[in-house]
């Protein structure tokens, strides 16, 4: 089937997974208008797809809103969604952006964020506080009665080396003197206004808190490690690793990720985090082994330096127990899938 096939082009077998996944859950949406910011970036990507695919597929009568920094560059890219009748387009900033009189939203999912890796620390920390304030208030104010928040496993700060995986309830924070902190420290207030506002409002605000990630329509040249070793690994070349690849990751194929948030916009207790990652702990370096060996490459995997003795390996790695026991979610597709179908989907969407 060719990717302009399906909405975003995203896998056909990807989106039924989705949509059996949520289930009757997906009746909730009929008749609904859904609020989603962040629309256009990867996870957005994955959620708008989905949430057309439900749409059309059960005839759910239902349209979302989508806040975007750049509707018309999103619009060329992919020219098949133009038009879409369920969607209607809004270019604005999350901080700034205001809905009409009118503009009634049931449901709302706040994804707009800034790339951690921002030079500009100050803009991280503003769009993160700002954009999640001024989000509050237009749901607040277009009569939104569930949102869903997406956070970060980044707000527990560094994982300690005695700590196997991180829960929902670990205390640990970012060093809030280290600049290139703004990120989890911003996404540590966004919880928090959500908090309040669920309090003050009697909105429901479950908050999702998202590890690491695989699939179509990650960037393969950016500062993703999967995403770049399954890029040199199509080209046939050695895999670079940067530093000693002994840091610990666990990654969540994207047909689960959005399988997973969507019940926790609907499912999700409110002002309650769940963390949403992968289960399956792989260092760095073991990593490119599993590109290589998943994609048949030819290609090396070539490490910068040696690890130090004695050092403990860095990780960031999520406990899954809590979104398992309350919500029956669990990882479906596992890693060597998730790479396969993420380079067969790269190679396909090549112009």
């Amino acid at each position: 089937m060719a990717l302009s096939a399906t909405p975003l082009g995203l896998p056909p077998e990807d989106l039924a997974h989705v949509l059996d996944g949520v289930g009757g859950d997906w009746q909730a949406l009929r008749g609904q208008r859904l609020l989603l910011t962040g629309g256009t970036g990867f996870i957005g990507k994955w959620l708008l797809g989905s949430f057309l695919w439900a749409n059309r597929t059960l005839a759910l009568d239902a349209r979302v809103l989508v806040l975007s920094r750049n509707v018309p560059s999103f619009r060329v890219q992919h020219p098949e969604l133009a038009d879409a009748p369920e969607i209607e387009w809004m270019q604005g900033d999350v901080r700034s952006f205001t809905l009409a009189p009118g503009q009634s939203c049931g449901w709302a999912i706040h994804a707009a964020t800034d790339v951690a890796l921002n030079p500009k620390p100050a803009e991280v920390l503003d769009v993160c506080v700002h954009g999640t304030q001024n989000m509050l208030m237009q749901a607040r104010q277009s009569g939104v009665g569930r949102l869903l928040l997406l956070s970060s496993g980044a707000v527990y700060g560094r994982q300690p080396s005695f700590m196997e995986r991180l829960p929902e309830d670990f205390s640990g924070s970012p060093d809030c003197l280290v600049p290139s902190s703004a990120y989890g420290e911003g996404k540590r207030v966004s919880e928090l206004l959500c908090a309040m506002a669920a309090a003050e409002t009697g909105m429901e605000i479950p908050v999702a808190r998202c590890f690491a990630f695989v699939g179509p329509h990650l960037p393969l040249d950016r500062q993703f490690a999967i995403g770049n070793f399954i890029a040199a690994a199509l080209r046939g070349e050695d895999l670079d690793i940067q530093g000693d690849g002994t840091p610990l990751r666990s990654y969540l194929y994207a047909a689960d990720l959005a399988l997973w948030l969507w019940t926790l916009l609907f499912r999700g207790q409110s002002s309650r985090a769940y963390n949403v990652g992968g289960h399956e702990s792989v260092s760095i370096a073991h990593l490119a082994q599993r590109v290589i060996a998943a994609l048949g490459a030819t290609s090396t995997a070539k490490i910068a330096r040696q690890p130090q003795a004695g050092v403990p390996a860095q990780a960031y790695l999520p406990d899954l127990q809590r979104v398992e026991s309350e919500l029956g979610l669990r990882v479906r597709i596992d890693l060597d899938a998730a790479i396969q179908r993420t380079a067969r989907w790269a190679q396909k969407a090549r112009p």
